[in-house]
């Protein structure tokens, strides 16, 4: 089955899906299978990490697929302990070892870490290994606006992505508004708000009602007209399958008006400005 997803063109003009699947706390020995599962449904986009120790399972199913490797587009990230410049050089060597593959097309420095200090060196890194072509498109999680003006002042390569916690519950407004300013494509994780009560909210509820959708549905549908990219995570087969069926209907002023209304600025993961994790 090919993608049922189109595209969103970044800022050096590489093509990324703009839903994808999330691998975050899914085990290595049921990566494949999900993986699987998710690129038989359509996915064409993969989002794994290293701090995630399923690149290898990620990567014995996009091996499996049979999908040209074109037709794919795998993320996967650079983890606190190794930022750097030699250090993130190495880890790369080691995260396309695990996936099997040559190049990735999205390279993440997974958060700033900014106890650290590194991040400037380990980017420097990033628009090396950009340059020599071993992946695609280079960028960032969990940065701060601050986070990205110390690193534009720093580098030549605009970011093409900055992936953030981003749900109902916390829109993000000002960074969507200055990764837009730079050009900087805005990448939702925990989309769903990590099944903690967000799909049970009676305004979502009423919304996938009046659609004859799931609330899960109706989520995933409000960050594409937001204009955020979006990788759900699930191992659930009927699961993967329904969020990525989130282009046959569309949510009117008012629907998009009530879930603007749920904000409340509350991170469910850690807070960038002082998250240095080893």
């Amino acid at each position: 089955m090919s993608s049922k997803v189109p595209p969103i063109i970044l800022n050096n003009g590489v093509e990324m899906p703009q839903l994808g699947f999330g691998v975050w706390q899914v085990p290595d020995d049921e990566a494949e299978q999900a993986v699987g599962t998710a690129l038989a449904a359509g996915y064409r986009s993969v989002d794994t990490a290293a701090i995630y120790g399923n690149e290898e399972g990620t990567g014995r199913a996009l091996a499996a697929s049979g999908i040209p490797r074109e037709d794919l587009f795998v993320t996967t990230k650079l983890w606190n302990t190794d930022q750097g410049y030699d250090a993130a050089l190495r880890a790369f060597d080691a995260s396309l070892a695990k996936l099997g593959l040559d190049h990735v097309d999205l390279y993440l420095i997974h958060w700033p870490a900014p106890a650290l200090g590194k991040a400037g060196d380990t980017y420097k890194a990033f628009e090396k290994i950009h340059a020599d072509g071993r992946a695609r498109a280079i960028g960032v999680s969990n940065f701060l606006p601050e986070h990205l003006e110390r690193l534009l002042d720093a580098t030549s390569v605009i970011p093409s992505v900055n992936q953030i916690e981003l749900h109902p519950r916390l829109q993000q407004r000002a960074a969507r508004e200055f990764h837009a300013e730079q050009g900087i494509a805005t990448e939702a994780w925990s989309p769903l708000g990590q099944g903690k009560g967000l799909l049970e909210v009676p305004a979502i509820v009423a919304i996938a009602q009046k659609h004859g959708r799931t609330p899960a549905q109706v989520v995933l549908r409000w960050h594409i007209q937001l204009g955020n990219v979006v990788i759900p995570k699930s191992v659930t087969p009927t699961r993967i399958t329904e969020n990525i069926d989130v282009y046959g209907f569309e949510l009117d002023t008012e629907d998009m008006a009530a879930i603007r209304a749920l904000n409340e600025d509350r991170r469910l993961g850690p807070d960038p400005a002082d998250f240095n994790a080893a």
